[in-house]
């Protein structure tokens, strides 16, 4: 058998991640790494894009082409990367608050339109990077010093909006089974359309609580599907911690017509002349 191409080195670039220790991010990068090897594509070949907060720090930690964007506007840059550029391999990151609340409505059409991208979402329920305020994902009852008692509000639920919007990959993760997130990530990559994978990534600084997901994350007890009336009915009577490949769609991604022919731009000059 032949030894891999590509390690998990390989696309970890030389910059050392400033996230607190213990952060469940870390293991995230590594599943990330991981799962590139795996896929065996060059690092040349693979655009990382983000938005703002503590996950969306990775396109500097990776040995890849890499665009740190503005906040919650990480999926709009990667849909326009990805149709101009049909043969990289877009992968985008982002957290709870930079992905379903400034950037929530472009998470809804990026679903929709099924562009073929990965797009990975590490939630910890909390806004970590700005000093722990509550984020759409937040329990209601969470209480803390910027929200006692808690917000009152329903929280936002990722899986449930992505498959409704038309996702055509959805899973869960925890970010502490590099294993298994590692595979999914793989699955999600190699599956067309919008692959969307949210990742339980403890914040141990604002969240401590949350240690304790290592102890309440399971492993799904029911087969991925393709019907997405099976898999709402599955997602809707989830605990929030159910990990492994929640639905598995064949809609067709989203083809671009790209042309290489340059047309003749004069009129289009003269209509701005002032």
């Amino acid at each position: 058998m032949n030894a891999p191409k590509f390690k998990a080195s390989t696309y970890k670039s030389d910059i050392e991640p400033v996230w607190c220790p213990g952060c469940g991010d870390f293991h995230v990068l590594l599943s990330i790494t991981k799962a590139l090897a795996e896929l065996g594509r060059p690092p040349e070949d693979i655009a990382v894009v983000s938005g703002i907060g503590c996950s969306s720090r990775i396109p500097a930690y990776t040995n890849c082409y890499g665009f740190h964007g503005v906040h919650g506007r990480s999926l709009a840059l990667s849909a326009g990367l990805k149709v101009a550029r049909p043969d990289l391999t877009v992968m985008v990151m982002s957290g709870d608050g930079d992905g379903f609340s400034i950037g929530g409505n472009h998470f809804l059409h990026a679903c929709r339109r099924n562009v073929d991208m990965t797009y990975v979402v590490m939630d910890n329920r909390v806004y970590g990077m700005t000093k722990g305020q509550p984020s759409p994902t937040t329990e209601s009852d969470w209480d803390s010093a910027l929200s006692p008692g808690g917000t009152g509000l329903r929280a936002f639920h990722p899986l449930v909006i992505a498959l409704a919007s038309g996702a055509n990959f959805v899973a869960r993760e925890f970010s502490g089974n590099i294993k298994a997130t590692t595979r999914t990530l793989v699955e999600a990559v190699n599956h067309p359309g919008f692959s969307f994978v949210e990742i339980l990534s403890p914040c141990v600084t604002f969240r401590p609580d949350e240690k304790e997901w290592k102890n309440t994350v399971h492993k799904a007890q029911v087969e991925e599907t393709d019907d997405p009336a099976r898999a709402a009915r599955r997602i809707m009577t989830d605990d929030g911690m159910n990990t492994g490949i929640l639905y598995r769609g064949r809609r067709p991604p989203y083809k671009a017509k790209v042309s290489d022919e340059i047309g003749d731009i004069a009129p289009l000059e003269a209509a701005f002349e002032v």
